[in-house]
Formats: structure tokens, C-alpha cells, sequence
């Protein structure tokens, strides 16, 4: 069963605005690009490094790096998926003001963004400034969060360059027809980078009990969800809390997405199926943050 109109609607939508970007030139050869961000034992973020300094292995072999691009250099194609459910229209002013400040630093003149508003439905919105506008169907009960991810991810297919979706929900999904996995395989599969942000509306989720002693699950598989999707995909997870606020998630967000790295390589083999990556660096004492696996263009 297809999705519903408004959902392909949005789906075409993005996909027009992807396919625009589309460069005149081709390299005829199939190669994996992984972007990683390197941090030292502060958390700092480690700029500076050269090819040599990284390893990439495949499925515990390793890989020559082909391409080598320090800071990120390839333009950016970001989408931001706000949720809009009943749990979440209190705090969408925040989130408006916050995402346009945002995106005025971190996009440049050669990047592009689309922004995405959902609870049951899905919507491409033409600005921020209509995000918290009244829905169409007043009536649109629920949250279709993994079928965001899905929609969002097969407009960014098959483009070039960085790709990455910013997603702010409480992460419980009540509506979609794809399940999380799904959702996770078709970023992965789009080589997109989901940076997950765990927006709780606190008159709703005052605080979180554990359901042992009576308490709501869905603060904490929201928070489940959104740490895999962020952790599979290569992205990272926050949670929004008093102290880190919006504004400093994204100034972190900012600071990561203009000093990645970008390594590509060349499959070994045509063999099909879900293939494991792992990049380390050389260097002793720095973490790296980077997808784990992907699949084989088909």
C-alpha cells in the first residue's frame, strides 16, 4: 500500500529539489563515500588530519581510501523534519526561531535545505515561517516519524555530495506504515547523516518514570529510536535538556557538518546485502564518529 497523498506529494517535492543539484559530470566508477568527524579525549573536534592518517576496513578488510576531502568541502544538501504532533506544538516557536538562526550560519550559497513538518501527514513547507501554521486536516492525529525519515531519504538518493537530516521529535512514532528499521535502511541506503534531537513538550513529559513504577514508555523508546537512527546512520543523538538548549545543539551540529571529512572508496566485489565499515584513525587518544555499514548501489 502506497503512501498517502500528501506524503507522496512532499516525497516528489523534495525530489525535484535534490534532483536540481544534479552535477554535468560523472566519475563511471562506484565508490562509498563515508564522512567521519574525529575527537580528541575533550570532546574537541580534531581538524588537520591527512588521508594517511585514517583506516578503512569492509567487512574487517582493509580498504585504500581513493578520495580524500578535509572540512567537508562538498556542498551540503540538508533536510530539517520538525515534528508538529499534539506533544509538540507548544515548543515549535522555539524550534522556528532556533532552525532559521541555524541554517542563516551554517548553509552556504552552493548548499540547499528543505524543511519538513509531520505528524500523521507529511509536508514540505516552502519556509520556517509556516511551521506552526494550522494543518490542512485538523484532524491529523498521530506522529509518522519513520515515514518522514523514509520520505525525506528517497529524495536525497542517489545525489551527490553531504546529506544530512536534522530531526526534531520526542522520537515516539504512533502512525507510520515503515517500521524503524526501514527507516534507518533508507538513510543509510540515501548516505545521509541523521542528526536526532529529542524535543520533549515538558508539560507533557514533566519528568520520565520508569514504567515498572506506573511511568509513560514513550519518553524512553523515543529516546531509544532516535539514538539508533543517529548512531546507524553515522549522525550523532542530543537531548534537549535546560542547560543544552536548542541553540547550542545546533551551534555543535554547525561545528561538526564544516569540520567532517570525507573518505571514499571502491567496493570490493559485487556482492549485494548489507556491508560493515569501520574507520579508525592512526593517531592515539581521538574517537571517530562514523556510519558503521552500507549498501551496495544495485
Amino acid at each position: 500500500m502506497g503512501l498517502p497523498l500528501s506524503r507522496r506529494t512532499a516525497l516528489g517535492l523534495i525530489y525535484t529539489i535534490a534532483r536540481a543539484q544534479e552535477p554535468t559530470f560523472s566519475t563511471g566508477v562506484d565508490v562509498v563515500n563515508v564522512l567521519v568527524t574525529v575527537r580528541d579525549k575533550q570532546g574537541q573536534l580534531v581538524k588537520g588530519l591527512a588521508k594517511d592518517d585514517f583506516k578503512l576496513e569492509e567487512d574487517g578488510r582493509a580498504q585504500p581510501i581513493r578520495y580524500f576531502s578535509p572540512q567537508a568541502d562538498q556542498p551540503l544538501m540538508l533536510g530539517l523534519l520538525i515534528d508538529v504532533s499534539g506533544s509538540q506544538r507548544t515548543v515549535l516557536a522555539e524550534q522556528r526561531r532556533a532552525s532559521r538562526q541555524f541554517l542563516d550560519q551554517v548553509l552556504r550559497p552552493e548548499d540547499r535545505a528543505f524543511f519538513v513538518r509531520f505528524d500523521r501527514r507529511i509536508e514540505l513547507l516552502e519556509d520556517l515561517s509556516l511551521l506552526d501554521a494550522d494543518p490542512k486536516e485538523s484532524s491529523a492525529r498521530g506522529t509518522a516519524l519513520y515515514d518522514a525519515i523514509v520520505s525525506a531519504s528517497r529524495g536525497l538518493a542517489g545525489q551527490p555530495g553531504r546529506k544530512a537530516l536534522i530531526v526534531l521529535s520526542d522520537g515516539y512514532d504512533t502512525s507510520s506504515s515503515a517500521s524503524l528499521a526501514a527507516a534507518v535502511e533508507t538513510a543509510q541506503r540515501a548516505d545521509a547523516l541523521v542528526y536526532s534531537i529529542r524535543f520533549l513538550d515538558r508539560g507533557i513529559f514533566a519528568f520520565e518514570v520508569p514504567a515498572s513504577q506506573g511511568g509513560s514508555p514513550v519518553p524512553r523508546e523515543g529516546r531509544k529510536a532516535l539514538e539508533q537512527i543517529a548512531k546507524e546512520t553515522g549522525g550523532a543523538y542530543f537531548d534537549l535538556t535546560a542547560s543544552e538548549t536548542l541553540g547550542k545543539i545546533y551551534a555543535r551540529i554547525e561545528d561538526e557538518l564544516r569540520n567532517q571529512y570525507s573518505l571514499g572508496f571502491t567496493p570490493a566485489g559485487k556482492r549485494s546485502g548489507y556491508r560493515k565499515i569501520r574507520v579508525s584513525v592512526k593517531r592515539k587518544g581521538l574517537s571517530v564518529q562514523a556510519r558503521d555499514g552500507y549498501f551496495p548501489a544495485e
